[in-house]
């Protein structure tokens, strides 16, 4: 089988490296497409073998690119054709089938309740995903959450099918000595107690929550924010008007699908360590967000050993609650979080440092079985059997914004 993977862009985002990640797993033939910004997910998707295409669309009314990329699918004459994140899903998906190519699948990353990738849910943007909708074979949700979200939209039932978000578990394994070498490299005291947040440097992440929070925790407590993104600015000057400054450490982007095994370089990336370093350099992780799709971060960290507090995690909520009894919900509220981590540095600091294990909803969502059950989207795609394209009646006028996807 031959597939074609189409996604927005390829900078370090939840999504992208995912997609990284599925790829190592996937026994399929499989190039990718960029609409825009080829980034360091593509370098490292190139340093796996991978052929990455940048198709370098100009803006979501760039049309022209339609028909190049319809050219692409077509000489690459693929079986099947997965798309990823809002704008991929829309012009993947009339691209295949101006190839010709039936067998189209498409992923929801990132659908919340009020929002889409950043964008806010209009009825334009409703009305143009079910329109696309329609032109796939089945549509992927990460969690029974946004599968149900899906369906309340008006995909119908029978297209959507879970296929949750996978991860490394031998990449995330708690690594004491990386734990030591990185707080030494990032200039964290060795007894510090160390509160960790991966993600998107984007308002909906709410990371102002855990820098008021910080306020009111000992002096010996640091804020490791792992991410970028447009609030980076708007998050350092909370900081300082805090008073808090110089306990934010501001980390930057990081891949965790590098090769290096624990040595701490991300691939692509060597000028710091990688997303699992960090993990292990962690004591909690705490993710204020309150509308996520899965709760990739919160996953990881619970594969590092990692106690949690989280506000929204379908992951987790998706599961009972004795698969992951170190994770906890926490309202998005400054005090909320300041008296949650208070606990929790009270607690670790009674047990002492010792091995760290990971949970069941941490080995629940294994990258291999995650590979598996798209493996058998992939079969039943191509098995179905050809059916008229009816493309459903919307009612309203459906604007389109100009402007880069948000990641």
């Amino acid at each position: 089988m031959r597939a074609l993977h189409i996604i927005t862009g390829l900078g370090i985002g939840g999504a992208e490296q995912q997609l990284r990640l599925l790829l190592r797993h996937l026994p399929v033939h499989c190039d990718v497409v960029t609409l825009t910004n080829p980034g360091p997910v593509a370098a490292g998707l190139a340093a796996d073998g991978v052929r990455v295409t940048h198709l370098g669309m100009t803006g979501n009314l760039d049309l022209a690119a339609l028909p190049r990329l319809a050219r692409i699918i077509r000489r690459g004459r693929y079986d099947l054709v997965h798309t990823h994140l809002y704008r991929a899903c829309l012009y993947g998906r009339i691209a295949a089938r101006l190839a010709g190519v039936r067998a189209v699948v498409a992923t929801e990353h990132s659908l919340g309740d009020s929002q889409m990738e950043g964008r806010p849910l209009t009825a334009g943007v409703r009305g143009l995903y079910l329109l696309g909708e329609r032109l796939g074979r089945a549509t992927v949700a990460v969690s029974p959450t946004v599968a149900d979200r899906l369906m309340c939209w008006g995909v119908p039932a029978p297209r959507v099918t879970v296929v949750p978000n996978g991860i490394d578990l031998a990449r995330f394994a708690y690594d004491p000595a990386a734990r030591l070498r990185t707080r030494d490299r990032l200039g964290l005291p060795a007894d510090a107690f160390v509160i960790g947040a991966v993600g998107r440097l984007a308002p909906g992440k709410r990371f102002d929550v855990l820098i008021q929070a910080l306020t009111r925790l000992p002096d010996d407590c640091r804020l490791l924010l792992v991410g970028g993104g447009p609030e980076e600015g708007a998050l350092r000057r909370a900081a300082r008007a805090a008073g808090g400054a110089d306990r934010v450490l501001f980390a930057g982007e990081r891949a965790y699908t590098g090769d290096s095994g624990g040595s701490g370089d991300s691939g692509g990336d060597t000028s710091g360590p990688d997303l699992p370093a960090l993990a292990s350099a962690m004591d909690v992780l705490a993710a204020p967000s309150a509308e996520e799709a899965f709760g990739l971060a919160v996953v990881e960290a619970l594969a590092a050993g990692l106690p949690v507090r989280y506000t929204s995690c379908p992951a987790l909520q998706d599961l009972a609650p004795e698969a992951a009894p170190g994770a906890l919900r926490v309202p998005c509220d400054a005090g909320a979080y300041a008296r949650a981590l208070a606990e929790v540095r009270a607690e670790v600091q009674a047990a002492g440092p010792g091995p760290r294990t990971a949970p069941e909803a941490a080995r629940h969502y294994c990258i291999t079985r995650s590979a598996a059950r798209l493996m058998d989207v992939y079969a039943a795609a191509l098995a179905a059997p050809h059916i008229p394209l009816q493309v459903p009646h919307i009612p309203v006028h459906f604007p389109v914004q100009q402007g880069a996807e948000p990641s």
